[in-house]
């Protein structure tokens, strides 16, 4: 009976994966080394992510997702349900080649097929170099504060707050720079929902009509509109 039952959820989970699937956006994978699992397709929808499409793969490292696309947003790929087995990528109409490793699945990750993807990995590559500063600076203030150089720490201090300054208007100028991309709106929600309202006015209001109307251009909208109503 066991057997039997086995048979039938394999058998299952063969014709959901053979389901045609349709959607202006597909997701066409490879993971090396991976031999057998599930790969999600996910996104946010309100306040929680939320799986649009999986493939299940066996023998083969290679796979395809498909969702339907309004704007481009932010998506995620992950294998088995691993909370460190997750790629997020910028999804948009048309077809988005992934390509990593099983060992190393989101720091092995390539993408391609996606403009504000080249964006969004433009801008995280410089966040790493000023994340790769401070890391320094927070040593030195280890050392300073071990061999108690107060004077030394307190340049070591100024210098960080020298350093977050930067980061934190670098992000806010690439918004700017590219107030003709979804990659505006969407990183000032996720990474100036902290800022004063004036600059993500500022941000705001350099959006193009196109980028107003997308998801994260209504989002960013709405988000300003919350805190002016609650600073009144």
């Amino acid at each position: 009976m066991k057997n039997i039952l086995k048979y039938i959820i394999v058998a299952l989970l063969i014709i959901s994966c053979g389901k045609s699937k349709t959607g202006n956006m597909t997701v066409n994978g490879t993971v090396k080394g991976l031999k057998k699992g599930t790969i999600y397709l996910q996104k946010m929808k309100d306040t929680a992510i939320v799986a649009v499409d999986s493939a299940f793969v066996e023998g083969e490292s290679t796979f395809t997702l498909v969702d339907h696309v309004e704007s481009p947003e932010m998506y995620y790929l992950q294998l088995n349900n691993s909370a460190d087995k997750i790629i997020p990528f910028f999804g948009e109409k048309g077809e988005i080649t992934i390509t990593t490793k099983l060992e190393k699945f989101e720091y092995a990750a390539e993408v391609k097929g996606s403009k504000n993807q080249e964006m969004y990995d433009e801008h995280k590559e410089m966040i790493m170099k000023f994340n790769s500063k401070q890391l320094d600076i927070i040593k030195d203030k280890f050392e300073a504060q071990k061999n108690d150089n107060d004077s030394l720490l307190n340049a070591i201090k100024y210098n960080e707050q020298q350093l977050l300054r930067r980061k934190f208007y670098y992000t806010v100028n690439y918004a700017v720079n590219h107030n003709n991309s979804e990659i505006a709106p969407y990183l000032a929600l996720a990474e100036l929902n902290y800022a004063n309202v004036k600059l993500l006015d500022t941000i705001n209001n350099s959006l193009t009509k196109k980028i107003k109307a997308s998801k994260y251009g209504v989002a960013l909208d709405e988000f300003i509109l919350r805190i002016k109503e609650n600073e009144k």
